[in-house]
């Protein structure tokens, strides 16, 4: 008799969560800029990731407060201001995408051997 098990896609990979959290399309430029540069506001942010559009911005930056990587700040100014920053839980991505830049720089002209080789065979 042959037994099946369940297993959950945390169970299969358990780094999937944290991917679908940190990998999205426009969630590593914003973490990296915000990294980098510290506070800023939205149309700083807006600036230098460059082709995100502003509703994109805003949709990924409400996310990423939800998750907790990020603090919004709010000046009762006027006119009103409003800052983004990296929050502590944030910050500690910081080796994460260390160890992913270095990897890209040793790695990423093999890849690129690679995909030629692959294409270029018959």
């Amino acid at each position: 008799m042959r037994v099946e098990t369940l297993t959950t896609p945390e169970q299969a990979c358990p780094i999937a969560p944290v991917v679908d959290i940190v990998f999205s399309r426009w969630t590593t430029p914003i973490l990296w800029t915000l990294n980098e540069f510290g506070r800023q506001r939205f149309v700083e942010l807006e600036r230098r990731i460059g082709s995100i559009t502003p509703k994109v911005l805003t949709q990924r930056l409400r996310q990423l407060e939800r998750d907790g990587l990020i603090t919004r700040t709010y000046h009762a100014e006027v006119p009103p201001r409003v800052e983004y920053e990296i929050s502590e839980l944030g910050r500690s991505l910081a080796p994460l995408f260390a160890t992913l830049a270095d990897w890209s720089t040793k790695n990423l002209p093999k890849v690129a051997e690679a995909r030629s080789a692959y294409d270029s065979a018959p």
